[in-house]
């Protein structure tokens, strides 16, 4: 990207490599140097809290916000009822407004330590698009807005496309998503005054809607700026584990799991998400980026301190360094094992449970062929001491005080018996 920015928001956007794309770097950085531009960024409550994989789009937020812009987070109450077909295979399966409404509130929790909310000209605010979109009168909302959208033009958009190359079904509701998420854009520039919309490379199709269905009903120029669809060195999509999604939300991931996800970024990953995912400065995270050898594993630890400490607070961090160096360094437990621990039944293992089955029992696996794979694969360690016999009977004696389970040499837990 060779464009100087002459605001501060376009520059950190192009030097910490989160642009892909803009409808126009001019005009916008313009927008920015004249006065507070409102952005948002649209999220579906299909969960009760969001992942990695979102995170990106929350530090935009962020950033903007810092550089003086107003943030608005947007939650689809109303758009989740339809949900995105973008570069999916199949449709979502669709969500009752109880489910959406619970999922919502638990989304709220992941964004205040990001952004502050408030009534300021440059606090945050959180907006649900039910607001409009569960008022809308059909046969209006055709007549008024349906007119300006070529299905043509719809067809040709990737999302579209790649599911229909495939001969993959894409149903009328799933097609009227790119329409609603336009219309949004619309109804937050009337209230909002909001004049850029961000999001994935993968929304571009439906932010150039946006943009255009705002220009032709109310003659307003606003804009659309997209960031890159992050992925690991390996090809790995963002947000997820080998068990799983890395939440937001410390319920469903704690602190400590979250710090190890990010300990554990592949070396070739860690300069590229320091820029995106810290707010040490550009030239701090090149050089950390490029140390060799182990070195780099000073890197990683930066990195997990200073996510973890965005989210989670100073005192979580620090809290997961110490048990990582006690588990890794010393062959110890550490304080957020334990106090994170994994409870089984007494009566569980009054009997004695083969050791496949117990793995399944406290979640190492997925099923007992699963949990023998990895016991022959020499991954598994009980309190250090590996295991070798998949039929081993697991006794309440086994897990005595406190079981510790390390799963090759990066993922770790512990187990506690629960009378």
């Amino acid at each position: 990207m060779t464009y100087h920015a002459k605001s501060d928001f376009i520059r950190v956007m192009i030097e910490r490599g989160f642009l892909a794309d803009c409808t126009d770097y001019q005009a916008l950085d313009d927008a920015f140097v004249a006065g507070v531009v409102p952005g948002y960024i649209g999220f579906d409550a299909t969960a009760k809290s969001l992942h990695v994989g979102s995170l990106i789009q929350i530090m935009m937020l962020r950033w903007l916000q810092k550089c003086g812009g107003k943030p608005i987070v947007l939650m689809g109450g109303g758009t989740t009822k339809v949900g995105d077909p973008s570069f999916r295979a199949e449709e979502r399966p669709l969500l009752t407004d109880a489910q959406i409404d619970d999922n919502i509130a638990g989304i709220k929790l992941a964004f205040s330590p990001y952004v502050h909310f408030g009534q300021g000209p440059n606090d945050a605010e959180m907006v649900n698009n039910a607001e409009w979109l569960d008022e809308l009168n059909y046969l209006t909302f055709l007549r008024d807005i349906g007119k300006h959208f070529s299905v043509n033009r719809m067809l040709s958009f990737e999302s579209v496309k790649s599911r229909l190359d495939r001969e993959q079904s894409l149903s009328f509701l799933e097609f009227n998503y790119m329409i609603l998420q336009a219309y949004d854009f619309l109804e937050l520039n009337r209230r909002y005054g909001c004049l850029l919309q961000m999001g994935g490379s993968d929304q571009w199709g439906n932010i150039v809607n946006g943009v255009d269905l705002t220009r032709r009903v109310i003659g307003a120029e606003v804009f659309g700026l997209t960031t890159h669809l992050l992925t690991t060195s390996d090809g790995k999509k963002m947000g997820k584990s080998a068990d799983g999604a890395v939440w937001l939300n410390h319920d469903m991931r704690t602190p400590y799991e979250f710090w190890q996800f990010w300990r554990n970024t592949n070396d070739a990953d860690v300069g590229r998400f320091l820029k995106l995912y810290t707010e040490l400065p550009v030239d701090e995270c090149n050089r950390l980026g490029a140390l060799g050898g182990s070195d780099i594993n000073t890197a990683k630890i930066v990195l997990a301190n200073e996510v973890t400490t965005l989210l989670h607070g100073a005192d979580a961090a620090l809290s997961a360094n110490a048990t990582a160096q006690s588990v890794f360094e010393r062959g110890g437990i550490g304080n957020d094992l334990m106090e994170n621990a994994f409870l089984i039944s007494e009566s569980q293992l009054h009997s004695g449970l083969a050791a496949t089955h117990f793995l399944v029992e406290v979640g190492v696996a997925a099923s007992g062929k699963e949990a023998k794979r990895m016991i022959g694969d020499k991954s598994i360690r009980f309190n250090n001491e590996l295991l070798s016999d998949p039929n081993y009977l697991m006794t309440v004696a086994d897990v005595g005080t406190g079981l510790k389970i390390s799963i090759g040499k990066k993922r770790h837990l512990m187990i506690l018996v629960k009378s």
